[in-house]
């Protein structure tokens, strides 16, 4: 998933199609010449529709389709003939959208199931054609219904990235190389801070060809929640994950204080989060020989479960692997 890629928040303007009018018309032929009303209805505007796909890992194809139009219905005719319905638009989109208004902000829906369809702006009703208001008293109704109009809108789509397991740490703390490791992404890895500017995704071979999916969230700093270095942007992302893996690296002044720290951002954005499972990794272990990691394990938080592990040499990452699955099934 290359970064420039990667759009997980798109405004768009949303006009759906007004409803047709109904006719008002009086059967005739060439035996009649003074018959009752058959006027149709008018057709269903176009609505705007959104549609889970689990194919889609983006909001990029929607970046610069800023206004969506739907198509308006066609007025009823004579003898009962409905107008055509207008074409509804069918946006696709990647599974964890929210959709907010736009104007207020408000939450709407979110999709969150392959297939999965929410009407996200309905189109206008048609109105009904004079036939309808036919009754023993008044034989011949002049009048019929006009269709309703359309409706225009501005909504919000913000993608919250869905994975069984969300990487987080400051920045350069090892993230994405674990994940170049144990999956086939291949994130940018760089030593210095804020490589990564977007999530990326990576798919874990376990073992009997199962897998797990794990999402590399762009580094967090004290911070974070009032929005300093990435801030919140990404912070969201984290929502969607099962498991938090927390990333501190060997050489950290205090493994603890700085798990601490990240865990504050977390309950200062969403106090929610401190209800999902974690793990901590301490990386970098290949830095360590044994009486450092036996002297470190001192340090580690009480009934968080924690582990030392080296993606430059593998050092623990089957076990970290197993850790993650059974956390996963538990």
């Amino acid at each position: 998933m290359a970064e420039s890629n990667f759009i997980d928040y798109v405004k768009i303007c949303c006009r759906s199609g007004k409803g047709g009018k109904g006719s008002s018309h009086f059967h005739r032929d060439k035996r009649t010449s003074l018959g009752g009303p058959d006027g149709g209805d008018g057709g269903h505007g176009g609505s705007v529709i959104l549609k889970g796909s689990s194919q889609l890992w983006t909001l990029l194809h929607l970046k610069f389709r800023k206004h969506v139009i739907c198509e308006n219905g066609e007025n009823g005719a004579a003898t009962n003939k409905t107008g055509k319905n207008g074409k509804n638009e069918i946006l696709e989109v990647p599974l964890g959208t929210v959709v907010k208004d736009g104007e207020t902000g408000e939450f709407l829906f979110e999709i969150t199931a392959d297939e999965q369809e929410e009407v996200l702006l309905a189109g206008g009703q048609g109105g009904l054609g004079n036939w309808h208001f036919k009754s023993p008293t008044r034989q011949t109704p002049q009048y019929s219904q006009p269709g309703e109009p359309g409706k225009e809108e501005w909504k919000i789509l913000e993608l919250k990235v869905l994975a069984d397991v969300g990487l987080v740490g400051f920045p350069n703390a090892g993230k994405s190389t674990l994940l170049s490791v144990i999956s086939a992404a291949k994130p940018e890895i760089a030593n210095y801070p804020f490589t990564t500017l977007v999530p990326n995704l990576g798919i874990v071979k376990y073992r009997d060809y199962k897998s797990f999916v794990v999402a590399d969230i762009p580094g967090i700093i004290e911070g974070a929640s009032q929005g300093k270095g990435l801030g919140i942007r990404f912070l969201r992302h984290i929502e969607r994950n099962s498991i938090l893996l927390f990333m501190i690296p060997a050489d950290a002044k205090d493994i603890k204080t700085e798990y601490e720290i990240l865990l504050n951002e977390l309950k200062e954005y969403n106090p929610e989060l401190l209800y999902k499972s974690r793990l901590i990794a301490v990386t970098k272990s290949d830095l360590l020989d044994q009486e450092l990691m036996d002297a470190l394990k001192q340090e580690f938080p009480a009934g968080i479960p924690c582990i030392f592990i080296s993606s430059i040499t593998g050092y623990n990452i089957p076990a970290l692997k197993d850790k993650l699955w059974a956390m996963l099934n538990g």
